[in-house]
Formats: C-alpha cells, structure tokens, sequence
C-alpha cells in the first residue's frame, strides 16, 4: 500500500495528452486544497501523527493555524497557478475564543483573504441560526449577538466564499436556502464544486438554528443538480460533503479500503460524473477509494479538524473533452512548527489576539494536575466530562436552582482538553482555556424525568448516530450505571445507580441537562418528555465557577461500566 510522503510544494509535472485533436496541447493540472471542520482554529495545536521511526507509535505536534494554512497555499499556487482553495464545512461555529468571542468573524475574514472560492456548509454553520448565516455572507452588523458582531471589524463586510448546500430547503418557499454549487474558473478549467450537509443537521444542532429548514437525502440532493453541470460542459464536478467515516488506516496512507461509517453509502450512490469526493464531520483524517454505482473507484478524503490536515487533489484535465484524466490525493500535514507562514495571516491572528487576548488570560483557577482529558475510556467515560457533569450538577443542586440530583452531558459539546496543550507545569487555567472547552454558551436546563425515562435515555446512546457508534453522556458524581456491549439495541443498560440505590422506574428525578439536549439534540428525543423545565445559567459560567471553587483533580473515571 502506497504511503503519503507528506510532502509540501512539491513540483507538478503536466502530462501530455495522448491523442491530437487539432493543435497539441497538453492536459491542464488544477490543485484542489481543502480544508474541513476549521472550527476558527486560527492558532496551531496538539495533533497526533504516525511516528516515522515507528509506525506503531505515534508522536505529538504542532498543527494547523491559519498562518501556515496560508504559507502552504501561497507554496502550492507558486508551484501551480491553477489552485483552488475550498471549505468542507464546520469553518466557524465551536470556535476558540480568538474567534468565537468575535463571532468568528476573523475566520471568515482569513479564509476570504486566503482566497477560498467555496464551502459547503457544515452543521455547525447554523450554530447562531439562517439568519446569522446570511450576515456571514452578506456582510453587516445586524446580528443577533451584538455583543460580538463588529467588534472584529465594523462594519463586517461578509465572506467573499459563497456557501453552498444542494440539499437545504427553505420551508416556506419549497427553494434552495443556499446555492447547490458553484463553478470556479481555475486556468482553463471550470471545475464544479456540488454541496451538501448531514442530512441528519436537526439532530445536531439546536431547534433554533435550522428553525424553517428542511434537510434533504444527500445523495438525491447532489444527483440531482448533475445533469444541469453537465450540460455546462464544466471540466470536473468534485462533490463537498459535510458527511464522513472512519479509516482504521491512518491519514498518510493512500488509496486505503477500510473506509465505514455513513460517508460510504453516499458515495456508492454518486452518480459517477463526480470525479473526488471531499468529505468532513468526523475529524478524522483518511485517503481512501470507494466504487461508485458503476463499480469505478474514485477518491473519497477527508483531513483532520482544526486545520491540522489539508485535504489536496491534483486533478489531470483534458479540457477539450471536458474529462478528468486522473485524480492524485493526499492529505498534507500543517507543520505549524517548520512549515512556512503567510504575514497577512499573521497580521490577521495578531489583530484578534489584540481584541480577544485580556479576555482570554484571565487567570480562572489552579488544577491538581497539569491537564483534564476529554479521552473516554473503554466504557465511554472521560474525566473532564466527569468534571463538567459535577460542575452542572453543583450550579443547579440548589431548590431555587431546580434541586437537581442527577447531570448528563453530551460529549459531543466538549470541545478541547483542559488544557489544550501540555506541559502546563503552573496547572493555571484561563478564561480562554474554559471557552475552548465549552464555547456555545448553553443554558443549564433542570427537568424532572422517571427513573424509567432517564434509562430510555440511556438506551438511546447506542448505535448513534449511526450503527455501531456510541454517544456516551457523561454523568455526575452519585449516579453510576453498567452497560453490556452484547445486549441488544434497547437493553443494553444492566443497572441504574444514585447514591448507591437502584434507581426506581417510577420514580422522579430532577436531571440537569444543557438547553440541546433537552430539545432532543444528538438523538436523545427521551428528554423532550422532561417536564417541569427550568433555565439557568450558562454551561461555561458553572463550569468556571465550580474550578474556581476549589484546586480540581478529576475523580476516578469509574462511573459508567462496559461489560464485553
């Protein structure tokens, strides 16, 4: 199996074409350099890489930020002027507080100045609702976060990347929300960039954010607008899905066959005229190739989130035959240590950090130890989602708070470590650390559920979102339950605990959950049922409040159990 060499700038050779018809010329080369799940990471952080001493290691750097983002691009268009730089989606929304304490508009601003043409939006782009969606694009100050909007830059002038998404509708109007694609001239070639997000977007994110949507099938969606790109004699459709997989390979392996997850049947079902298939959401780094309806193989790629990976195609076009010859990928690794840097990014990051920096040092409290993970373990459970689950639980204990005995949190809105990068030998933590953990700024929401409701909840952790995939809750100090792995869909949970005692089915229990989950976010339509609801504080102020109230060591992750 090939490996990717991961190497940056390299030369690109221009084949020539085979057959004449007329004057010779040779088939053009178009880069194509993506980007997925950014997330406003406009600073490097940890990632993970195969170690090249030993591939069954791994070791840390530094990675990403949106300064070598701009280096490697600025290399590859010297190396190729005909490079295209897109977005996968989930460029903005869970951002660090560089970015999301200003609305994120200094990411929009960085990816319009690098020269992004396009992005497919991702669920987190309806994090602040359609309506915000639009100031991104448009441009202005009418926000409905004034507190943010235009502190960056007043007034804001929008993305000048178009957002697109085949597969968005406007309920009242039965139209697309959103363009379906958008074609791009690059040298001679006019490439075709189609779009769509998780079908599954409601389930994500908050009832208010896609509040007059409708998401449509993906594949139907895409398929769909095929013909109207072929009669535009575009030279290449390349599809942008904010949809992914899984790869047991690691990212710098090419062509890999181990690919699963949701983003294989949708590219099984693409209709063939899409050459590559860009593909974000799950985070995780993979250069595979999957059959399409004519059994042909084709690329499907994804990088790492927050920049840490950039996802790059080197298309062969013969564009007399409007016919993609070949597609080359890789997945190329943003070396924030020795790659090189863009000085208008630098100037960007330079000018958030100015806004956002007395924020974001303010000192909030002293851990027991250098760092809190958000690492599961084999049962699911990580210690920071104890230690936010406690925080949730300690904020709304109190009568006039909602007399809460019980809080879930979903893992899914725990963003960062605590802190994101070690060592951190001081154990100081800063208001800017607490934001990346937990930066949509939630409300703590206390509802009364039976003891037989909160197990109907639990139940509904496997097998999301999708077949073999779990979304296990993190619980709060007291409450304790074992789950056996080779029971049955729906009676997977053995025992329930609170305080030591069974929990009663018929029972009421009052159990903090964040404003998402109780709409049913992520799947668990079980608290929906909740009643009794009562709003309080913002997830990130208890969370803040409870490390200032003492030196946190997390507890034992010993809380949930997995049997088999």
């Amino acid at each position: 199996m090939k490996r990717n060499l991961m190497l940056v700038g390299a030369a690109l050779s221009l084949s020539g074409c085979s057959q004449v018809l007329g004057p010779a010329q040779p088939d053009v080369t178009v880069t194509v350099i993506g980007v997925n799940d950014f997330h406003g990471n406009l600073l490097p952080t940890s990632f993970r890489v195969p170690d090249p001493n030993d591939r069954t290691k791994t070791v840390t750097v530094q990675a990403g930020g949106i300064e070598t983002i701009g280096g490697i691009l600025a290399d590859a268009r010297k190396a190729n002027p005909n490079t295209v730089f897109v977005g996968v989606g989930d460029m903005t929304g869970a951002s660090p507080l560089i970015s999301g304490l200003l609305r994120d508009e200094p990411t929009i601003d960085a990816l319009s100045k690098l020269d992004m043409k396009v992005n497919v939006v991702g669920n987190h782009e309806f994090d602040y609702g359609f309506a915000e969606l639009q100031r991104f694009q448009k441009g202005g100050c009418n926000s409905n976060d004034p507190t943010r909007a235009c502190k960056y830059e007043n007034p804001f002038p929008g993305a000048k990347y178009t957002y697109i998404a085949s597969n968005v509708i406007d309920e009242k109007t039965g139209a697309l929300a959103l363009p379906a694609y958008k074609i791009v001239t690059v040298g001679p070639a006019r490439i075709a960039f189609v779009g769509a997000v998780l079908k599954d977007t409601p389930t994500v994110v908050t009832p208010s954010g896609v509040a007059g949507l409708r998401f449509e099938d993906e594949v139907a969606a895409i398929n769909r607008v095929i013909p109207q790109l072929k009669r535009g004699n575009v030279d290449a459709i390349i599809a942008l899905v904010h949809q992914g997989g899984a790869s047991t390979d690691a990212f710098d392996v090419v062509d890999c066959k181990t690919l699963s997850g949701p983003i294989v049947d949708i590219a099984k079902g693409l209709d063939p005229a899409v050459s590559a298939i860009m593909t974000g959401h799950t985070h995780r780094g993979y250069n595979c190739r999957v059959p399409g309806p004519d059994g042909k193989e084709r690329v499907v790629i994804q990088g790492d989130a927050f920049g840490h990976l950039l996802q790059r195609l080197d298309l062969s076009i013969d564009t007399r035959r409007n016919e993609v010859v070949s597609v080359e990928a890789r997945n190329v690794l943003v070396d924030a240590t020795n790659g090189p840097k863009d000085a208008a990014m630098t100037a960007i990051v330079q000018k958030a950090k100015a806004i956002t920096d007395p924020v974001a040092q303010q000192p909030i409290a002293t851990l027991g130890v250098e760092q809190i993970t958000r690492a599961q373990n084999k049962a699911g459970e990580s210690a920071l989602g104890d230690v936010i689950a406690d925080s949730q639980l300690a904020a709304t204990r109190a009568p006039e708070k909602g007399g809460a005995v019980i809080a879930l949190m979903n893992p899914g809105g725990i963003r960062a470590d605590l802190p994101a990068n070690v060592p951190n030998p001081t154990r100081r933590v800063t208001y800017g650390d607490t934001f990346a953990v937990q930066p949509f700024g939630n409300i703590l929401t206390v509802i009364t559920l039976t003891g037989a409701q909160i197990k109907a909840a639990l139940e509904q952790q496997f097998d999301n979102p999708s077949a073999g995939q779990n979304r296990i809750l993190q619980v709060s100090e007291g409450f304790a339950y074992t789950w056996d792995n080779a029971r049955p869909k729906g009676d997977k949970v053995v025992t329930v605990t609170l305080n030591g005692q069974p929990l009663d089915p018929a029972a009421s229990y009052r159990v903090t959950v964040n404003n998402f989950l109780a709409d049913g976010g992520d799947n668990f339509t079980v608290f929906t049922q909740g009643t009794n609801r009562l709003g309080g504080d913002l997830d990130l102020d208890a969370f803040q409040n409870y490390l200032r109230g003492k030196e946190v060591t997390p507890p034992p992750t010993n809380r949930i159990t997995r049997l088999n």
